[in-house]
């Protein structure tokens, strides 16, 4: 296969998976598990670099499509606007050779079955080079900040002075941390034994920030159990439930198990972890994950806030509330959130945080610990579900102690719990709120 050929192949299916994003709403992790299992391994980073590159940047590349087009696409012929996009995003974001960009890009409408507007894509891309249309600034703000206004309006609102950081954070690429089993091995000597070019990071043991990223099926004694792949920032969430002990852990939406492995690492021979999920599909890679830890727990396939239909009557000292959410900390590791999320979206997400915490809570015994976390940055699914809560629950007090932890430089503090901002020392954004049953 020519490289013509090669690399329209990926252009074109990059293009595919970015419609089904935008023109169907699939989630982009749902399209490109579809689109590996049909692509080359070594063709797939590629098609995976313009699929984000183009969602992150979704706003700015339609509205530069814009100031080259005489009229919009017909809506049938959206998959041409995304190659577009994509043609754009290479021209300017890349590496790739402005002459290689055009070329596949023209012939990926081939392979997809718009031979027609071949011509159209050549003139627009070579006009995009020859007027200079990167170096324009946008006068409409959702194209300059690459977001949508409702996202952030909510952003100005409940962060007046961070809300620009929380863009930036979400626009650019998440690095790769790595969680290292500290019980197998510290922190300090898994890096220098596998010369992992990388940055620990103080205050949390064993979270390393790789400076480039690489491929899971090589990271040293990843297969063995001695590292996961896991943000530092969901990395704070079982040291913090178990800062003073725990033997009967419920471990609530556990899928995709990085936070159970992790419980596991640090509870006692003599502790036992149930971890549950709604979603059975995605409970099998907690399954997986536990196998290639070598851990043991009780995984139910169960909805946290339906307890009666799963629950054996036991009380558990700690539970973990890793709850559903908008998901507005992690956008840069999930771009199309902000084209597939709705801000009605919010106050039904608090609701059904708010009846998990609710359902949850009968079943942690006296002076026993709650930890409620979410990768949200809004206040609605935040503190604001934390007060209410407190409000409503008289045995129910937050303890705002980060034990054993020299973590404070990493948060802000809200009226109730913690917050850390996306992009602060390369973290994702996630919300804690630690709560207590009086006995």
């Amino acid at each position: 296969m020519t490289a013509l050929k090669s690399g329209a192949r990926t252009r074109a299916e990059a293009a595919r998976v970015i419609d089904a994003v935008v023109s169907d709403g699939r989630s982009l992790d749902w399209a490109l598990a579809r689109s590996d299992e049909k692509v080359a391994p070594a063709d797939r980073p590629v098609v995976h670099m313009l699929c984000y590159g183009v969602l992150r940047f979704h706003w700015l590349l339609r509205w530069q499509l814009a100031q080259l087009l005489d009229k919009p696409l017909k809506p049938r012929d959206s998959i041409v606007e995304t190659l577009l996009a994509i043609g754009f995003f290479q021209l300017s974001d890349t590496r790739i050779p402005d002459h290689a960009a055009v070329s596949t890009t023209v012939e990926a409408a081939r392979l997809l079955r718009r031979p027609r507007y071949a011509g159209l894509i050549n003139a627009v891309l070579r006009n995009y080079v020859r007027k200079n249309i990167s170096e324009l600034e946008p006068a409409d703000e959702e194209a300059r900040l690459n977001h949508p206004a409702w996202l952030i309006q909510r952003f100005r609102t409940d962060w007046p002075d961070h809300w620009r950081q929380i863009i930036e954070a979400n626009n650019d690429r998440a690095p790769m941390w790595l969680r290292i089993n500290t019980r197998q091995k510290s922190a300090l000597d898994y890096q220098t034994q596998n010369e992992i070019d990388g940055d620990l990071l103080a205050g949390v043991n064993g979270a390393l920030k790789l400076r480039r990223p690489m491929r899971v099926e090589e990271i040293p004694a990843f297969d063995k159990g001695q590292v996961s792949v896991q943000d530092a920032a969901a990395q704070l969430a079982a040291p913090w439930l178990l800062a003073r002990g725990g033997e009967r852990v419920l471990d609530a939406c556990a899928a995709p198990g990085g936070k159970t492995g992790h419980l596991l690492e640090l509870l006692g021979p003599n502790a036992h972890l149930t971890a549950i999920d709604s979603d059975s599909t995605r409970l099998e890679g907690v399954r997986q994950n536990l196998d290639r830890l070598g851990q043991t727990a009780t995984v139910l396939a169960a909805d946290a806030s339906k307890p009666g239909e799963w629950w054996d009557g036991k009380s558990f000292d700690r539970i973990l509330l890793d709850a559903p959410c908008s998901a507005s900390g992690v956008i840069r590791r999930h771009p199309d959130i902000k084209l597939l999320r709705r801000e009605s979206d919010i106050q039904t997400l608090a609701c059904r945080q708010g009846e998990m915490l609710a359902a949850l809570w009968p079943l942690l015994e006296p002076a026993g610990r709650l930890l409620y976390v979410t990768c949200s940055v809004l206040a609605e699914e935040n503190d604001a579900v934390i007060r209410k809560f407190l409000a409503a629950h008289g045995d129910a007090r937050e303890d705002r102690v980060l034990h054993d932890y020299n973590i404070r430089d990493l948060m802000h503090d809200k009226n109730s719990g913690f917050q850390v901002l996306p992009g602060t020392q390369g973290l994702d954004g996630f919300y804690f709120a630690c709560l207590e049953k009086v006995s």
